[in-house]
């Protein structure tokens, strides 16, 4: 407020200053020249000179017209391109050898037209920057970042000149898959599928990429080699091109040619060849997982281009069905792994990453609800080996995570009415409760859950077992929290599911040991850790206040209102909340209460403890306070010297008004210890004559001066504790 007052006080005042020539201003030349200038007007002043300056890069972002005509020179752009393409010297200082390369990219992608028109339109510059992929593998990871950011640069800036120049390139993408292991040529592609506009164009080259086998290729490079480096990044690049693909997809208008990356990606054919490379010959553990990631990517139902292309998930889920039976083998027989030592002690046969990766692609096959995929997986162990991994790695929790989505899954799949659901309660009628007889549907899945898995039995048995490890000394299991929660899954399905009725069924048919058990476990174990696991609200009831006045009656709502009204109060908002908690209304915000004596129609109305004794101290004090010189308010007689002594009475008369909603009627205890004292009938008219009133209350003149009669009050405020007088009001 201080600065606006200065700054209104500068314009009023500017206009009045003499005029000065403006050199005046710049007296003590506080404007800061380049250096840059300086080097410039040399001539034979050098890239690498210039390159030195710390602000070289400011200078160009800022059209530095001089900087950029010496840059956009021959000689200077291909040693720029050659500084980013070229390995710097071995002998130079390690700090100080990416120094340049370094600047020159940044000098080269500041999305400066000059450069850009340059760099793009001379196809020699761009031979050279070619030229740095058909080096042989690996290439220096820094030189490729720089080399990847400035081509991504002049794709989204020269589109059709850079495209052009690239498609009559027939080894690119052969020379781009060859340097996949650096994570700069993944980007590189990456941008040739987002960063290409118009849209006409990026079709153009998605179907130039689909005619180059691009998905294929990538996904072949997922299996072959050694290179771990070279999987991941063929794996997340597919990834990548799925959801770029889908984003994009769904912001397209529908009369859009379809993505061919993402279709071929989303075929059947595409899928069982990713599967076929993970499992034909030697099992690797990288390839197991990086092409399970790819087909946790196209399962991605929380996206939304999923939905949209729900057909295809048909064919990813057809092509996925055959080799359940093969990831199922994966937990029993996974890739070996050495012994690692952890903070729990020694684990001779770690999880590993394909065993969990197994344990991510089973929960979200689930979360499909496919009933293909559940009757296959019914016919499997699949659920009860991941159950068995679930209790033997107890301290693994993406684990665990895994296997409680799975559970989840189950219970929450819906049932058809009118399917007859076998293994229930009517043994004479039922077929076995074997998989094989549970036909397509995947609704058999709860039932394997509570038959074959146990898992009412096994939730018991661990919850046993590290109560005897806690008894003994030992540290809580670290699965503890997840079985937890899916004891309470199963609770929640008993009371209120779509399996309810059937859950309730295969309860009922646990050996009644177990069935005992279990009731008492949910009544009382399950319930105590749940009550201990929620977290409680603090109250103000258990909260005692120090003040002297905590036995005074608060005229203030308590507990969990006037931590409402509190918390509006501290956030500035006049709720409705905050209106009925404090007694506010609109006409408090009214023209007319702007009126000097609405102040004191507030006086007025509070409410007093009234001791009408005449032989009370109160009495005595409202008789002394009565012959001290007080003089009203009255703009009638502003001219008359107030200080004049003169006869002074006090009979007062308040016309009063209702606001802000409080009552006007006081029966409260007595301030001195006395007993409640009726007021009268004229209590009722007092009430009436304040509520009718309705313009601002006056004190008149009364010829009635006698103080000390009956109907003399007084009291305190309880809000200042200070006394505060009052007299009767006389009717008019």
């Amino acid at each position: 407020m201080f600065l606006l007052h200065c700054f209104h006080l500068f314009l009023c005042v500017f206009p009045l200053l003499p005029s000065l020539p403006p050199t005046m201003f710049w007296k003590f030349d506080l404007h800061t020249t380049s250096h840059i200038d300086q080097l410039l007007d040399r001539e034979d002043v050098t890239l690498r000179e210039l390159m030195e300056e710390d602000d070289v890069l400011q200078e160009c972002k800022a059209q530095n017209r001089r900087l950029l005509l010496f840059l956009s020179q021959d000689h200077c752009m291909t040693e720029l391109v050659n500084l980013i393409t070229t390995e710097p010297p071995a002998d130079l200082e390690e700090k100080s050898r990416f120094k340049f390369p370094n600047i020159a990219c940044e000098l080269l992608t500041s999305d400066v037209s000059l450069i850009n028109d340059k760099l793009g339109g001379d196809e020699s510059l761009l031979e050279t920057l070619y030229h740095f992929l058909e080096q042989d593998p690996p290439l220096n990871p820094l030189l490729a970042s720089f080399f990847s950011k400035t081509i991504g640069n002049l794709i989204a800036r020269k589109t059709e000149q850079v495209i052009s120049f690239l498609r009559k390139k027939d080894g690119f993408i052969d020379l781009v898959l060859k340097h996949i292991d650096a994570s700069a040529m993944m980007d590189l592609l990456l941008r040739l599928i987002s960063c290409v506009e118009p849209a006409p164009l990026r079709q153009e080259v998605l179907n130039w990429l689909s005619e180059e086998k691009l998905i294929q290729r990538l996904t072949e490079l997922i299996h072959t080699g050694k290179d771990e480096e070279r999987q991941s990044n063929a794996s997340q690049t597919l990834c990548d091109i799925i959801r770029l693909s889908r984003d994009q997809a769904n912001q397209m208008q529908e009369n859009v040619e379809a993505d061919p990356l993402l279709a071929v990606l989303e075929s059947q054919e595409s899928v069982a060849g990713l599967l076929k490379t993970m499992f034909e010959g030697e099992r690797s553990e990288a390839s197991i997982v990086n092409g399970t990631q790819v087909l946790l990517t196209l399962l991605e139902t929380r996206r939304s281009g999923f939905k949209q292309y729900g057909n295809t998930s048909t064919f990813i889920l057809h092509a996925i069905e055959p080799h359940l039976k093969d990831f199922q083998q994966l937990l029993l027989n996974p890739p070996k792994k050495s012994a690692i030592l952890t903070t729990v002690g020694l684990l001779e046969e770690p999880l590993g990453n394909a065993r969990l990766h197994v344990a991510r692609l089973v929960a979200a096959l689930l979360q499909t609800s496919a009933p293909s995929v559940c009757q296959e997986l019914c016919k499997l162990t699949t659920m009860d080996q991941l159950l068995d991994l679930f209790f033997k790695y107890s301290w693994n929790n993406f684990l665990h995570f895994q296997v409680e989505l799975c559970v989840a899954s189950i219970l929450n799949h819906s049932v058809p009415e009118e399917r007859p659901i076998p293994g229930l309660q009517n043994h004479e009628e039922k077929p076995p409760a074997g998989p094989e007889n549970q036909g397509e549907a995947g609704d058999c899945l709860y039932i394997k859950l509570f038959q074959k898995c146990r898992l009412v039995q096994r939730i018991l048995d661990a919850w046993e077992e590290n109560d005897q490890i806690q008894a003994e000394g030992g540290a809580r299991r670290g699965n503890m929290g997840h079985l937890t929660r899916m004891a309470n899954m199963v609770v929640q399905n008993l009371e209120k599911g779509p399996v309810q009725s059937q859950i309730s069924d295969l309860i009922k048919e646990l050996p009644e040991d177990c069935r005992g058990h279990w009731e008492s476990f949910v009544d009382e174990t399950l319930r105590e850790t749940n009550r201990r696991n929620t977290v409680e609200l603090v109250s103000t009831h258990n909260l005692h206040s120090s003040s002297e006045d905590d036995d005074m009656e608060s005229p203030f709502p308590n507990d969990l209102s006037l931590q409402q009204a509190f918390s509006d109060y501290q956030i500035q908002q006049m709720t409705a909340n905050f209106v009925d908690q404090f007694g506010f209304n609109d006409e408090e915000f009214s023209e007319h209460d702007e009126n000097i004596n609405a102040t004191f129609d507030r006086i007025a109305e509070i409410n007093f403890n009234l001791d009408a004794d005449d032989n009370s101290a109160n009495a005595t004090a409202f008789e002394a306070c009565c012959k001290e010189r007080i003089r009203q308010f009255d703009d009638a007689e502003e001219e008359e010297d107030i200080w004049e002594e003169k006869e002074i009475n006090y009979a007062t008369q308040v016309k009063s008004r209702t606001r802000f909603g409080v009552s006007h009627t006081s029966e409260s205890s007595l301030e001195n210890g006395g007993r409640e004292r009726d007021r009268g009938s004229g209590s009722d008219e007092e009430d009436d004559s304040r509520q009718s009133a309705s313009d601002p209350g006056s004190l008149e003149e009364s010829k009635d001066s006698t103080p000390s009669t009956p109907g003399n009050q007084s009291a305190t405020c309880k809000l200042c504790l200070l006394p505060i007088f009052t007299q009767p009001i006389r009717q008019s």
